[in-house]
Parts: C-alpha cells; sequence; structure tokens
C-alpha cells in the first residue's frame, strides 16, 4: 500500500457518493473545526496512490463475491437474509409468518429478525446475485469503518503526535479487520460496521456542526434505528448530551419511517410488533456464549430461569446511573467519543440480545485508548502499565476466545447446552466480551475519585 498524504480519511469508488454527501454536509465555513472531513476529502480525491491503497480491501471483497458466485460458495448468511426481505417485500411474502422466507436458499434459511423498516433499505442488494451482495455489502462495510476510525482521530485532538489522522486511519483499518467482531461482521455479511458509521458521523460530526448540516442531526440515528433497534439507545444520549432538538428529529424519523411502512405492509408491521419482536424462536439461543449481554449471562448463571430477563432489567436500571453520569461528565469535558462509547457500551449490555459481532464497537475504542497513551512512551514497568488498557482489549477482541472455549451449536438448539454447565474459569472467559465495559467503568470512575481527593 502507498502513503497517504496527511488528514486524508478513506475513500473508494464504492463510497465516494455516499462520502461525497458527509463532505457537503461539514463545509468549511460550518463545523467546529472548519471542514476537516470536506478537506480531507478533497485531498484523497486528489491522490490516486491513496484511493488504490484504502479500495483495496473492499474491492478484494467484490472480487471474492463474484468468484464465489461463480462456483456456487455459501457466502454471507446474514446478507442473504437481509436480501431474502427485500425479495419478499417486492413480491408480497410476509416477512414473519414463517421461520424463513422462500428467496433463502438451503444453507441459510433463517428468520428475518429485523424490524419491517429494514427490508426496503436492503433491496439495493437485489442488484447482484447472492455471492456478490455479500462482497458488495462487504466493501461498504470496509469503507464505513474507515470512516469510523477518521473520525473517531478528529475527535480526539489531544492525541499524540505520531497519531496522524491519514496514517492512524489506513494502520488501524487494516489492524482492526484482525477482531473478531469485525471480521466475522464481514463473513457473515452484517450491517453493523454501516450502522457503526451512521451513529458516529450522525454524533461526531453533523451533531458538532454549526451551520445548516446541525439540522440534519438525529436522522441518521433514526434510519439506522429504523434497521435494528438497538441504535435507539443513542436517542437518550442526543437528549443528555444537550442535542434535544436531534433526539427528536432522530425519534421523529424512526417513526416516520414506521409509519410508512405500515402503509405499505400492515400485516407486517403488526406482525412484528405484536409477535416477532419477542419470539425467542426467531433471536436463537440466548444462553449462547455468542449473546454477550446482561440477559445472557443472567440466563447462563440461572439455567435459563424465567425471571432472568427481568434481572437483566433490574441490574441495568442499576447501571443506568453510572452510565448516565459517565455520559454527562465526559460530555461536559469536552470528551464526544468517550460520552458515545459509554452510551454504545452500555446499550450492548442492557440489550437482550448482543451478538459477539455486534461490538464493532471497539474499534472507535482503540482510537480513544491509542490516544490517552503518553508521547513518547515510558520505559520498563511504566511502558508496561501505559499499554495495558490497550493490550487488554486487543487480547479480548482478537483472541477468538468465544470460539474456543466450550458453547453450544447455534443451528442444533436440541444439541448440548455446555454453557449452563460451565466451570468459574469459564465463566470468566465466556463473559470477556461484556466484562470489558464493566470493567473500564469502574476504573474510570475510581479514577475520578482519586483524582476528586
Amino acid at each position: 500500500m502507498h502513503a497517504v498524504p496527511s488528514g486524508l480519511a478513506l475513500g473508494g469508488s464504492g463510497g465516494r457518493g455516499f462520502l461525497c454527501a458527509v463532505s457537503e454536509a461539514v463545509r468549511a465555513d460550518e463545523g467546529v473545526e472548519p471542514g476537516w472531513l470536506g478537506v480531507s476529502l478533497r485531498r484523497l480525491a486528489a491522490s490516486p496512490p491513496a484511493m488504490v491503497a484504502l479500495a483495496a480491501v473492499p474491492a478484494g471483497l467484490v472480487v471474492i463475491g463474484i468468484v464465489g458466485w461463480l462456483i456456487g460458495s455459501r457466502l454471507g448468511v446474514d446478507s442473504t437474509v437481509y436480501r431474502s426481505g427485500a425479495y419478499a417485500l417486492l413480491t408480497g411474502e410476509p416477512l414473519y409468518d414463517k421461520m424463513f422466507l422462500s428467496a433463502e436458499p438451503s444453507w441459510a434459511q433463517l428468520p428475518f429478525t429485523y424490524p419491517p423498516t429494514g427490508a426496503p433499505l436492503f433491496v439495493p442488494l437485489l442488484l447482484f446475485p447472492t455471492q456478490v451482495s455479500w462482497g458488495v455489502l462487504g466493501a461498504l462495510s470496509v469503507l464505513a469503518l474507515l470512516l469510523v476510525v477518521r473520525v473517531a482521530v478528529q475527535a480526539v485532538p489531544n492525541r499524540p503526535q505520531w497519531m496522524r489522522p491519514a496514517r492512524t486511519t489506513l494502520l488501524l483499518g487494516v489492524a482492526v479487520l484482525a477482531i473478531e467482531p469485525v471480521w466475522r461482521t464481514l463473513a457473515l455479511g452484517q450491517v453493523n460496521l454501516i450502522l457503526l458509521a451512521l451513529v458516529v458521523v450522525d454524533v461526531l460530526v453533523l451533531g458538532r456542526s454549526a451551520g445548516r448540516a446541525r439540522y440534519a442531526g438525529g436522522v441518521l440515528v433514526g434510519v439506522a434505528a429504523a434497521v435494528k433497534l438497538t441504535p435507539l439507545i443513542f436517542v437518550p444520549h442526543l437528549w443528555l448530551t444537550g442535542r434535544r432538538a436531534d433526539a427528536v428529529r432522530a425519534l421523529g424519523t424512526f417513526l416516520a419511517l414506521q409509519a410508512l411502512i405500515f402503509a405499505v405492509i400492515p400485516h407486517d408491521f403488526r406482525r412484528f410488533w405484536t409477535v416477532a419482536v419477542s419470539d425467542p424462536e426467531r433471536t436463537g439461543l440466548t444462553f449462547w456464549a455468542g449473546n454477550q449481554s446482561l440477559h445472557g449471562l443472567l440466563t447462563r448463571l440461572t439455567d435459563q430461569a424465567p425471571w432472568s430477563l427481568a434481572a437483566a432489567i433490574g441490574v441495568a436500571a442499576v447501571l443506568a446511573v453510572p452510565a448516565v453520569y459517565l455520559v454527562r461528565r465526559f460530555h461536559l469535558a469536552g470528551q464526544p467519543l468517550p460520552a458515545l462509547l459509554t452510551t454504545a457500551f452500555f446499550g450492548l449490555l442492557v440489550s437482550p440480545v448482543s451478538w459477539s459481532h455486534h461490538y464493532v464497537w471497539v474499534a472507535p475504542l482503540l482510537v480513544y485508548l491509542l490516544s490517552r497513551l503518553p508521547a513518547p512512551l515510558p520505559h520498563g514497568w511504566s511502558r508496561v502499565r501505559a499499554l495495558a488498557g490497550v493490550g487488554a482489549v486487543v487480547l479480548v477482541f482478537a483472541s477468538c476466545v468465544l470460539l474456543i472455549i466450550r458453547r453450544s451449536d447455534p443451528n442444533n438448539p436440541a444439541g448440548p447446552h455446555p454453557e449452563l454447565a460451565w466451570t468459574p474459569p469459564e465463566l470468566v472467559l465466556g463473559s470477556a466480551y461484556l466484562l470489558v465495559p464493566l470493567v473500564a467503568g469502574v476504573l474510570v470512575l475510581l479514577r475520578w475519585r482519586r483524582a476528586s481527593r
């Protein structure tokens, strides 16, 4: 890969339309730090080597998709479900009456678990064969990941001098492909990285604009929540950080899309909100090791006790107090990225189901942790202490611990369920993802308490 000029963000022919639209939203006279994203995109467009470097992985995914189509490979289980949902929408097939859709191949017969508002947003996938649509979605996801890294870098202005935006975006954007939530998202054909980008751009770019772009604040959060419900957690985040008009716009966008889809497919709308949204058979094994939420943990601890969900809600209510405190304190200190990360990881904890690939928020978390490193790094034991946070996060999310530990086969619900008989060490390892935000939150609160003495 070639070096990229300082200040470049990301690009590639597949994502230039979306990025140019974002650039227009943050023109030179409208941002808190005027026009940084627009400048980055213009420099990128003027540098063919940078375009080639940043488009290499997305292009490779598209090529793999094309080859997979030609030889009949099984690529993209979840992207196949998305595509089948779009096909069902256009053909009038009910989305939730059966456990799988007619357009799904035999190797990807899974229920459509997403809101009906997600189906029309997946219609562009029908332009390509199944495997090629996986490659296209993967390419867009990588571009979205690079955009997230670039925006996150910009959100930490007091970063070390060595953490140059262009180099960090390129190197870290490639490096995080090795962490399990990211590569699993790409392998499955999930939309997690795209939804991550929508939220990050809304909160950290549109939300910090001073011109016309501010009137779009909240819209991207509303769109993301229309695809998966979990981004609704960012509506109270917008409210808590003083962006009340954006919070209203986010909720309004979400509700407007619901009203629109009700007018088009009222049966599916009613079926989703009255049956499918809470149907445990559609979500899968909630005690499975891959469910890294409080509900998943308590389900494993209590041997699937019927009150485990109520207990998880109670624990979430208790954790909401320090979470709100952290968000407010970070916000008042002018640190929007850690405030956003606090809300994101709190949302992952309290959601009834948070599969391991939902933890793509570790990408901007690594940007933040790297920005906190001293420059230059100290020597000896002090260096080990300085790198401990970054090292621990990388170890957890790149070690594939959830794939190594004893776990159930999600495709065989009637098979053995070793999670329900985990030993204490297995329980710790099997809860590694959800322990990261819990431990980090405790450490931050303790540090603040010591600093206030």
